[in-house]
């Protein structure tokens, strides 16, 4: 089977990545015969409180900080991030590899995610939502289902994605639209099922196609072949494909399973390996 791009891998130049590596990720790359990687670093500007308990503790987000147990995000270094893309393609001629963000809450920091894609040359722009507003501040959904009805937040997660697609913010891309699948609180609220949010899903993916933005097939966590399927009915051009792989050994991962649910739903490989897929009908004509 042939891979499509992996166009979601961080690395060490992600803030939050402590295991990420460029050369590695490269290195993947070519050893599962990825023909194209683009690394979307995250460029975040959304404080936090750094988890205390539950998978995303780590020494790191405790040092990181301040005094209010607050995590910010510093920022980003731009040239050392190109010169470092730069290094990887004299070293790996036969890879396409491309540069790029995920930028968090674009909506909400236009000024400052305009301002860093003004200062180099970013081949793929991915849109993510991350956080939600909680009282004062801020919190990702892991943080936020102790406290709140988890079937709420989803609905509040889904309603955030229209308002972030509305605008022109310069990204190509929606990110994992099932970023709170991730946590879904199972023990206390069952397994997830998106049928209890059709509604709601149909219309941050039909804003989204309106938009003219692609959605990503995340592999994090296999995407559930529901979503997809609306996608497709509500209209949607194009999808990604993206491991968000933190750690080299992540690169591409799930992606044979991911190819075979978009082509089971309509979509179809572009004229390279670097294009996006597109729905079967336009890639014929």
């Amino acid at each position: 089977m042939a891979l499509p791009a992996d166009s979601h891998v961080h690395t060490e130049w992600s803030w939050d990545t402590t295991a990420g590596d460029m050369v590695g990720s490269c290195e993947r790359a070519v050893a599962v015969g990825l023909p194209v990687i683009a690394f979307t670093e995250h460029l975040d500007h959304i404080s936090w409180p750094a988890p205390t308990s539950g998978p995303y503790m780590s020494a790191e987000l405790t040092a990181a900080a301040d005094p209010d147990g607050l995590v910010h995000p510093p920022p980003f270094d731009v040239a050392g991030y190109l010169a470092a893309v730069d290094e990887c393609r004299d070293r790996f001629p036969g890879l396409r590899i491309l540069s790029g963000l995920e930028v968090g809450e674009p909506h909400w920091h236009a000024e400052q995610v305009a301002a860093i894609l003004a200062a180099g040359k970013f081949d793929r722009v991915l849109g993510s939502l991350h956080c939600l507003p909680d009282g004062d501040g801020y919190g990702e959904p892991w943080a936020l289902y102790p406290h709140r009805d988890p079937f709420e937040l989803v609905r509040e997660y889904l309603a955030e994605i229209p308002r972030m697609v509305a605008g022109n913010e310069p990204f190509a891309i929606l990110a994992h639209i099932d970023y709170p699948l991730r946590s879904w609180p199972a023990d206390r609220s069952g397994p997830f099922n998106p049928a209890l949010f059709e509604e709601e899903f149909r219309y941050a993916l039909s804003t989204t196609a309106a938009s003219g933005r692609a959605l990503e097939i995340n592999t994090r966590i296999p995407m559930d072949a529901t979503i997809l399927k609306w996608w497709h009915e509500e209209g949607g051009d194009a999808v990604s494909f993206g491991s968000d792989a933190h750690r080299p050994d992540l690169v591409a991962n799930g992606f044979p399973e991911a190819v075979a649910m978009a082509e089971a739903h309509g979509f179809r490989p572009g004229r390279t390996a670097y294009d996006l897929w597109g729905r079967a009908s336009r890639r014929s004509a």
